[in-house]
Order: C-alpha cells, then structure tokens, then sequence
C-alpha cells in the first residue's frame, strides 16, 4: 500500500502545455500598428551578445516613426545602460512583407525577428536565430497585467528558459 501511495511522488512532472507562439503576418494595418512609443519590459535570450545587453538594460523605451518609404521604419531608443544612458536615433527597421519579418539595422548589424500575435498593445518578438532562441516583450504603458506577464513567461518556459533567465528592466 505504501507502495502504491508513494507511486504519484514517482511519475514525472507532466511538461508544461505549450501553445505554440503565432506569428502575425503582415497586412496594411499591422506596420501603423506598430508606430508610436513602447516601453521594453522583459526578454531572455542565450545569444551571448543579446544576453550581456539584457543584463545592462534597466530601462529602455523606443518609438517607431515612418521612414522614407513603406518597407522602413525609423526607430528612436533612450536606454539605461546600467548607470549610463543612451540615446540612439540612426538605427532603421526594415519591413519584409513576403515573409512578414522584422531586421533591426544598427551600425551594419542586422537582427531579424518575428511579431507573435498578442494584444495590440504588446510587442512580442521572437528574434530569428535557430541557435540562440530570443524574445522579448514591450508595451505601450510600463505596466503589464500579472496575466499577461505570465503569458509571457509561459512561452519563455516552453523555450527552455528557467525564471533566472528572464530580464526585467526596473
């Protein structure tokens, strides 16, 4: 009988329920969707780069703007990097509507992502490298609702990511 007791201690955890993450393919409203402030909020990432970057960040917001044509948006960043803050305004975003990317274009280097699909006002991104999985959260206000923060972090966890992982800005 202790035996039989003990049994349910011994299974394996059931592994967490995985939706998988949808990206939003592009139409004519998804880039002015996009246009405006965000506030960076979270992200996880195991590209070294990326993971020294989200250690450093505690606060960062960005706007996107109309670039000179519709493939591009121009970006304005103001990040706390530890104790120093930075602003940057030469960085672009190019919009590939064939295959509804994202490439951040910064001094040469190119960072292509994915929208996910959420609520309108988050900005979910699944950075595209098969190696190094990324993502990472913004908002238009500071604050995100306790549910869909762990929305969020339920789709870290289900790739691969533990809670020590995770980078909040302050």
């Amino acid at each position: 009988l202790a035996l039989l007791l003990g049994l349910p201690l011994a299974l394996p955890a059931e592994p967490p329920s995985c939706a998988p993450l949808v990206p939003v393919t592009f139409d004519n409203a998804t880039i002015p969707g996009l246009l405006g402030q965000w506030i960076y909020i979270a992200g996880a990432s195991r590209y070294p780069p990326h993971l020294e970057e989200l250690k450093a960040v505690k606060h960062a917001a960005f706007s996107f703007s109309p670039g000179s044509h519709e493939d591009e948006l121009n970006v304005t960043e103001i990040m706390r990097l530890n104790e120093t803050c930075v602003v940057k305004n030469t960085s672009k975003i190019l919009v590939f509507w064939h295959n509804s990317t994202l490439a951040h274009v910064d001094d040469q280097v190119a960072s292509t992502a994915k929208l996910i699909q959420s609520d309108k006002d988050l900005l979910i991104l699944k950075h595209l490298n098969t190696s190094f999985p990324t993502l990472s959260l913004s908002a238009r206000m500071p604050n995100v609702s306790k549910e869909l923060l762990e929305d969020f972090k339920a789709h870290l966890r289900c790739l691969g990511f533990t809670e020590e992982e995770i980078f909040f800005t302050s």
